[in-house]
């Protein structure tokens, strides 16, 4: 999951910021309206976190324009109003979900986690492939029932290819969805990041180079 935050404030960006990270998820963020409607207009986002009270453009009017010109992304309005008229309106701007502050971090993930999964093929909470199975909501891996310990940038690969079912998987595509803005598209951290996965899960290999285009599951 790609995801762009929206808010204002540097302090509470910054911690949502880390705390996605460490679930895994590629995270950009920005603090007005009028550059996340520049980031959006370059980056392929799943979900948008969005500040309802912003300088420059306004939380509301950006997410009309992601409605009307992104319908794919799902937007998760935030704001310090928890009064029922400032919900039934946010919504009814055309965002999928509201979530008043302050907030609970746990829940957010799992706000975000339920809009993702309408943006991609329905899949079960576990997914498995072969002998692997991979359980998104605790992020946990395990092969012939040993639990694989890997980080969150493996776990966000690892979870890209499962969901590809077999099919091959662009090093453009694993760069988009895995990390961020500041990821230089001509860097190897694909490569290095593919490469440690493997020598994780451990023999006989599941994941092999689709050379000159990208990855890919195969069942020993």
């Amino acid at each position: 999951m790609r995801v762009l935050v929206v808010e204002d404030d540097t302090y509470m960006a910054r911690v949502l910021e880390i705390g996605l990270r460490r679930e895994a998820i590629a995270v950009d963020v920005v603090h007005d309206g009028s550059v996340a409607l520049e980031r959006l207009a370059v980056y392929d986002y799943d979900v948008v976190v969005l500040d309802r009270d912003l300088p420059g453009v306004h939380g509301d009017e950006v997410c009309r324009r992601i409605v009307a010109d992104s319908p794919d992304v799902r937007v998760l309005m935030l704001t310090a109003a928890g009064r029922l008229g400032d919900k039934v309106e946010g919504l009814g701007l055309g965002a999928d979900d509201y979530l008043p502050k302050p907030f609970d971090f746990p829940e957010l993930v799992a706000r975000m986690r339920a809009l993702y999964r309408r943006t991609a093929p329905a899949h079960a909470p576990v997914l498995t492939f072969a002998d692997l199975a991979f359980d998104t909501h605790r992020r946990k891996v395990l092969r012939r029932g040993v639990e694989v310990r890997l980080t969150p940038k493996e776990l966000a690969v690892l979870e890209l290819l499962i969901r590809a079912d077999g099919g091959v998987v662009s090093t453009g595509y694993l760069l988009d969805k895995a990390w961020d803005a500041t990821a230089d598209p001509m860097t190897n951290a694909v490569r290095l990041v593919v490469h440690t996965l493997r020598r994780k899960l451990g023999g006989p290999p599941l994941v092999h180079t689709a050379i000159g285009t990208g990855y890919r599951l195969v069942a020993p």
